[in-house]
């Protein structure tokens, strides 16, 4: 094997760690949808449980969902909102409720 791949590999990894690391880590909004079904009270116990939304903030989001057919949960890192979004669809699938929560990028 030649020292070429290598010395270059040298260059890309100290070009890498001098870079300065001022991108801020993507956001994504985590939504909840709106279906005639799953009860008002479910999507604010959803939004005060996985969401940690105060009663009242949780039912204005809820309202929101209701009359405009999406709303914001929140804003997260690629991991957090996934999770967010795995633990309503498993919570809301426990109880029968055809919520449907899903994430797109800020």
């Amino acid at each position: 094997m030649s020292h070429h791949p290598d010395r270059l590999g040298d260059n890309a990894l100290t070009v890498q760690e001098t870079k300065p690391k001022l991108k801020k880590p993507r956001l994504y909004r985590v939504i909840l949808l709106n279906d005639d079904y799953t009860p008002m009270e479910f999507v604010v116990i959803v939004l005060e449980k996985f969401f940690s939304k105060p009663r009242e903030q949780a039912v204005q989001i809820m309202l929101h969902v209701h009359q405009r057919g999406t709303g914001v949960c929140g804003l997260y890192t690629l991991e957090i909102a996934e999770t967010k979004v795995q633990q309503v669809m498993d919570f809301a699938q426990e109880y029968k409720h055809p919520l449907q929560c899903t994430m797109e990028p800020e």
